[in-house]
């Protein structure tokens, strides 16, 4: 760790901290202890690093714990033949200079000793309390002995549920892991790329979702100088051959510098150099690199309103690469992070990015979590609640990590838990989603409305049957985007199940966990394709007797079967002029009370439409005529014989929908004259049923029946288009 995190507003030009001689530290910590009056030599840099983020600190704990690791590690040496406290002083120094208080700081002196030594989590309990006994046992390694092959995996799996209740955990996992990864030359090759690819997989995932920055990009580049040795070569070359006098960032930082000066705005400009991989994403992203992209500028100052103000100096005073600018202060990324990203032109059309933020900021960019101090201490632990589902509600348990513990109960088996921890952890970029009742989802970057259905509502998603997305009707399979409202819908039917094709939609493990455990479970009951759902059309599933035979059955778009009679009237309707054919229009099938107008068609019939209906618009339009009409009688009835109307279901596909929709159908006293299942598109089925009905009266009762099915999201009036004649 490199002194500029110990202190925000120290220069950060990557001016790194001298790394500490571990021989001479290990030949120090050898002569063992001394007097009470002062800290052994071997853990002075840890209380030096300490006491600058924690000036107050008392460090008599600190140094009982060192004595105790000390004594209890006496004899081990470690493979690079350092003795083996070295080791626990490492990982406590980068620890101290992240800023972790000083019962992390305790914890890591003391975390191999129950693994390693003949210390029991008994005396540390007894020692030092219950909060450095959790953290230590959190750490612990389960015994292959005991666990076998499945004892990494598992191990992490106990080390991810004590991260849950304490992140402490994972701060001195991930600081271990580096220690471990500067020392790993002397390794075996083939268990250098073992460590470095869960490295890679895990520990760097867990370090940037934690928004432990510093770890994470030291990380990268030790992983990135074992498993891609000759290209960690080319870029070493690339970012040598860069560093010389004539560095175009340069430049631009000092005309920064003068124009904040002058706008009276009090900032520090500093040059931020790219770590190893950083450069490496870069050079394949264009190609071919400039001057100013082996580093970024970086403009710290006090208060978050000086960030905006910076913001507004550099695109007046400079040309501003729109495109490059994003604002992390507003929506922090959900690891904490806060900056204002942007990128100017500069001299010669030198493009340089811009890193914005308070001194504040970059701690906490840096250390994530560890900048926290104790995240459990009274004040936090007495701020108000949020809602739960709130990524950003409580720093100390971020959603992702409480999706992930809730989906590691369920994988049971140490494989599974293990492939899919890494495919969890392999999503580079979450997506922030807001419920309708206020709360927000975390999910992965190409989540669907399946994923946010699992979610929020947990095994009842099983019963969904679609989404609104920003208050449209949206299908399962939709990828929801930042900042999109989502709103699962449920089938009343809990007996129902998700279908296979989910699968193919999903992202979170939680929802692929719930829906493969259901389909094993039920394997003939699973739902079927929604593409298929129906094929075989009406009258497969309970379709009435009285129903038209396939000859008789209307296509999508057609007319429906005309009930004429000879002269002005039909139906109850009344036509001007004189006596013709008149047929009420299967594009609207118009009931009592509706206004009709009517339109003389080839052959000299007149077709009557409601007057809202869209085709009769059409031909208004291209300058057809229209024919009065009117219902029969004032009370605005039909003969004995009833009315027709054509209604028109929306729905998304599910088994036995049609059944449920023609009970609704028969249970409203309406006969199926003609009906039509459309091809299913994009999960969602459309219904066109032409029915007789006793009475007009009973028309608004039989929709609402229909729109009471569940997975029916309307039901409307035909509109398709009638023939003009």
């Amino acid at each position: 760790m490199s002194a500029e995190a110990a202190d925000p507003g120290a220069p950060l030009r990557r001016r790194s901290r001298p790394r500490i001689d571990l021989r001479r530290l290990g030949r120090v910590a050898l002569r063992g202890p001394v007097s009470r009056d002062r800290l052994p030599d071997a853990i002075g840099h840890v209380a030096e690093a300490h006491r600058a983020h924690h000036p107050d600190a008392d460090l008599t704990i600190l140094h009982r714990a060192y004595v105790l690791a000390e004594s209890s590690h006496r004899g081990q040496m470690r493979k690079s033949g350092e003795p083996y406290i070295t080791h626990p002083l490492a990982v406590t120094l980068i620890l101290a200079e992240l800023g972790a208080e000083t019962t992390t700081l305790t914890a890591s002196l003391l975390h191999d000793t129950v693994e390693d030594t003949e210390v029991t989590l008994d005396q540390v309990k007894e020692q030092f309390g219950d909060e450095v006994c959790y953290l230590v046992d959190g750490v612990t390694k389960l015994e292959k002995v005991d666990y076998g092959a499945a004892a990494e995996p598992e191990t992490f799996r106990k080390m991810l549920v004590a991260t849950g209740n304490d992140v402490r955990v994972m701060s001195i996992k991930l600081a271990d892991r580096l220690h471990n990864m500067r020392t790993l030359g002397v390794m075996r090759p083939e268990k250098q790329a073992r460590i470095a690819k869960v490295t890679r997989d895990v520990l760097i995932p867990l370090a940037e979702r934690l928004g432990v920055q510093a770890l994470k990009t030291e990380l990268e580049d030790l992983v990135f100088a074992i498993l891609h040795p000759e290209e960690y070569e080319e870029t070493r070359a690339l970012i040598a051959a860069a560093t010389g006098p004539d560095d175009p960032l340069e430049t631009i930082a000092g005309n920064v510098t003068h124009t904040l000066r002058d706008a009276g705005i009090s900032a520090e400009v500093l040059i931020r150099p790219r770590h190893f991989v950083s450069v490496h994403r870069v050079r394949r992203k264009r190609g071919e690199l400039r001057g100013t992209d082996f580093g970024r500028l970086l403009v710290l100052v006090a208060q978050d309103a000086d960030c905006y103000a910076v913001l507004g100096e550099l695109h007046t005073c400079f040309t501003p690469v729109i495109s490059e600018f994003k604002d992390f202060i507003a929506a922090p990324k959900f690891n904490l992070y806060q900056s204002l990203h942007t990128a100017v032109v500069g001299p010669e059309g030198a493009v340089a990015e811009v890193l914005i933020r308070t001194h504040r900021m970059h701690k906490v960019a840096e250390a994530g979590v560890v900048a926290l101090g104790n995240p459990y201490a009274q004040d936090h632990a007495s701020a108000p609640q949020t809602e739960p589902s709130d990524e950003r509600a409580d720093p100390t348990r971020p959603g992702w990590l409480s999706r992930l513990l809730d989906w590691q109960e369920s994988a049971t088996d140490p494989d599974t838990f293990w492939t899919t921890l890494r495919d969890d952890l392999a999503q580079d970029r979450e997506i922030t989603v807001f419920r309708t009742d206020g709360g927000t989802l975390g999910l992965p970057a190409g989540a669907s409305c399946v994923d946010a259905a699992y979610a929020q509502y947990g095994d009842r998603a099983h019963t969904a049957i679609g989404a609104r997305v920003n208050g449209r009707l949206a299908t399962l399979s939709t990828v929801l985007s930042d900042g999109d409202t989502v709103q699962p819908l449920l089938a009343q039917d809990t007996a129902s199940g998700p279908s296979p094709d989910w699968l193919d939609h999903v992202r979170t493990p939680a929802a692929r966990i719930a829906i493969t455990g259901w389909l094993t479970d039920h394997p003939d009951e699973a739902k079927p394709d929604p593409e298929t759902v129906e094929a075989a059309g009406p009258g497969t599933q309970g379709e009435p007797a009285d129903a038209p035979a396939p000859s008789e059955r209307e296509a999508p778009g057609a007319t429906a079967p005309p009930r004429t009679r000879s002269g002005p009237r039909t139906t109850g309707v009344v036509v001007e002029g004189p006596g013709a054919p008149v047929r009420l229009a299967g594009c609207c099938t118009p009931v009592p009370p509706d206004e009709l107008t009517g339109f003389v068609v080839r052959g000299g019939a007149v077709t009557v439409h409601r007057r809202e209906c869209s085709a009769a618009a059409e031909m208004r339009d291209i300058g057809r005529a229209p024919v009065g009409a009117r219902w029969a009688d004032a009370g605005g009835r039909e003969s004995e014989a009833g009315c027709r109307v054509t209604l028109v279901a929306e729905s998304f596909g599910r088994p036995r929908l049609l059944a449920d929709l023609t009970e609704a159908i028969a249970t409203a006293e309406a006969a199926i004259v003609s009906a039509t299942v459309e091809p299913p598109s994009e999960q969602r089925v459309r219904h066109t049923y032409t029915l007789q009905l006793p009475d007009a009266a009973g028309l608004p009762g039989l929709m609402r029946a229909m729109r009471d099915v569940a997975g029916v999201y309307d039901v409307s009036r035909a509109q398709h288009p009638a023939p003009t004649g």
